[in-house]
């Protein structure tokens, strides 16, 4: 049997690399925001410089205590969380955090949140002489706060604003609790996204019902896992169409297939998000088994595999 890392393998030769409009990768494989902290937590469990990118914890422009309790509830294939953005604020995370990320070889994509355009400008500004900064994901889609940006104009606006404000690239991360994924795809790369991240969690709840009280201290909060995936190649697959900005697919992604099936759906990458939670090892696993998958299917690069899915035809068949 051949192994991936023998030179004759077909697997060898296969190019991992991603461009995301101005920002390049080494791999397709990220790890999610709000699911692997500040990756100081995850240096003893997972080879941080295998990665693609990390996107640490999203930050916002001042320290937020976040929901009441509960924030967290296991469901069937996925969880709910209503964390609320808890975090120490953007100078806490430039003077803690920061001199830590700088220091891995792989690409930090800096995630924030505003409450105002003009607050998501001004961080965008301020990371702009951060050293090891390598973009920005704009969070205009988290369900458990207010301010979630659900109208394309909007979108627009504040992606043009970002983007003049700083000199990263930026990338959207787009909610699918909107009336049209595709619209809010078309407002983002008006605005100049570099690239799209699809999906945030979907809106949703628990309830115990002898108590006539809801699980989670802000009653809605996000549904993540397996349980979204569904939901997410649908919406990547739909921007995909839509757009010709590169996506990164998220949502329920937990193995090798799952990945497969985002890239063929139209994303340009993926990031990893709740498998962090309960198998943390999970990206270098994927990223193992990737090179083989893509020779398997005949390409020699991702971008090969990117946007691939071949429609079923219809056809008449005649009863003799």
């Amino acid at each position: 049997m051949v192994s991936d890392n023998d030179s004759t393998s077909p697997a060898a030769a296969i190019d991992l690399s991603v461009q995301l409009g101005r920002l390049s990768l080494a791999n397709p494989v990220l790890v999610a925001s709000g699911t692997f902290g500040y990756a100081r937590e995850m240096q003893s469990l997972v080879d941080l410089s295998r990665l693609g990118g990390i996107v640490p914890k999203t930050i916002t422009q001042l320290p937020r205590q976040g929901n009441a309790p509960w924030r967290t509830v296991e469901t069937a294939s996925g969880m709910l969380n209503s964390i609320g953005l808890d975090n120490d604020g953007i100078d806490a995370f430039i003077q803690h955090h920061m001199p830590y990320l700088s220091g891995l070889e792989t690409a930090i994509v800096v995630s924030i949140a505003g409450r105002t355009q003009d607050e998501f400008v001004e961080m965008a500004a301020q990371l702009a002489d951060v050293d090891g900064v390598d973009a920005i994901e704009l969070n205009v889609s988290c369900p458990n706060v207010s301010g979630g940006v659900t109208d394309p104009t909007m979108c627009e606006r504040l992606v043009a604003a970002c983007r003049a404000g700083g000199r990263h690239p930026i990338i959207a991360k787009l909610t699918p609790n909107v009336t049209s994924v595709p619209q809010m795809a078309i407002a983002a790369e008006a605005g100049g996204a570099d690239a799209i991240s699809l999906i945030n969690t979907c809106q949703g709840m628990a309830i115990d019902w002898r108590r006539r009280r809801p699980l989670l201290g802000n009653v809605i909060g996000g549904l993540s896992g397996p349980a979204i995936k569904p939901i997410a190649l649908r919406a990547v697959y739909q921007a995909a169409q839509a757009v010709k900005t590169p996506i990164i697919g998220i949502g329920g992604i937990a193995n090798l297939d799952d990945m497969m099936e985002f890239l063929v759906a139209g994303a340009s990458a993926v990031q990893l998000g709740t498998v962090n939670f309960y198998n943390p090892t999970a990206s270098t696993t994927i990223l193992d088994a990737l090179p083989s998958a893509i020779a398997e299917a005949g390409a020699t690069c991702v971008g090969d595999i990117v946007g691939t899915l071949v429609k079923a035809e219809a056809r008449m068949t005649n009863d003799e």
